[in-house]
């Protein structure tokens, strides 16, 4: 068992201190290194992504179906019929899971910003590979389904707030389930749990750190909105900089890694 497993059970058995201050200044000095290659990168994939979303689309609906749809009489009764929301609710995971190793390599470029370590675009796609993606993908589905199945069932009863209010509490405590997979090799599950844990041993200054990354990450809406893509990594370095200062890292494993990609 590597240090940082031994450090996580230590903290589920006796808890840990943090520091506001030590934590946000953390956070901000690491999104300051990597806010414009991030937000480019940011921004490229989101119209990537647009764009083949765009043509498959019209591909496969054509664009006089998409017309119709697109009509906002249409477009209101098809978002209302069950079948809609189920499909919808199944992209919407999908792409989570799908999106989530790129997540993933926003936090890896904190942590090399931290050690002033040069970051390229294949940092930000690092966790498309195994065993990380698998992780990654078992853990976004499992979060998602949980929170997307709770929600729709409370749609249906007609609660839809408290449906919001708890996707929004299990994305709290799961927020570090994607560092503890990249960094100290926990399986998806196990990964999830771990981040319960140790989010319940502070969950008061932890909220208060992640509604300040919030609030600082929608100021990029302030203007054209484009914005938005060079200060939503503040919010994954806020990630980084929790996991940092909770659990840490293996000084020694560290060491060695680099020492090895040197031969």
């Amino acid at each position: 068992m590597n240090l940082q497993k031994n450090r996580i059970e230590e903290i589920k058995a006796n808890g840990y201190q943090l520091d506001f201050a030590s934590v946000f200044n953390l956070a901000f000095e690491n999104y300051k290194k990597i806010a414009l290659y991030a937000g480019s990168m940011i921004l490229v994939f989101f119209f990537i992504i647009f764009a083949l979303i765009a043509t498959f689309t019209i591909a496969f609906i054509g664009i006089a179906a998409l017309k119709t749809m697109a009509n906002p009489e249409s477009l209101e009764t098809q978002m209302a019929t069950e079948s809609f929301k189920l499909i919808y609710t199944g992209f919407e995971i999908l792409f989570s899971c799908l999106i989530s190793p790129l997540l993933a390599g926003l936090i890896k470029m904190a942590y090399c910003a931290e050690r002033d370590e040069e970051f390229h675009v294949s940092s930000i796609f690092e966790y498309y590979k195994a065993p990380y993606f698998k992780e990654l993908f078992i853990a976004v589905l499992l979060i998602s389904s949980v929170t997307s199945g709770l929600m729709l069932a409370l749609d249906y009863a007609g609660v839809v707030l408290l449906g919001s209010l708890i996707n929004l509490a299990v994305s709290f405590f799961t927020l570090l389930t994607i560092p503890l997979i990249i960094f100290a090799d926990l399986k998806a599950v196990d990964a999830i749990s771990s981040s319960f844990t140790i989010i319940l041993k502070q969950p008061l200054v932890i909220l208060g750190l992640v509604f300040v990354a919030g609030m600082a990450s929608m100021v990029g809406f302030i203007g054209c909105c484009i914005g938005i893509f060079f200060t939503i990594p503040f919010m994954y370095s806020m990630y980084y900089a929790l996991y940092s200062e909770i659990v840490g890292f293996d000084k020694e494993n560290e060491f060695q890694k680099v020492e090895n990609s040197q031969y």
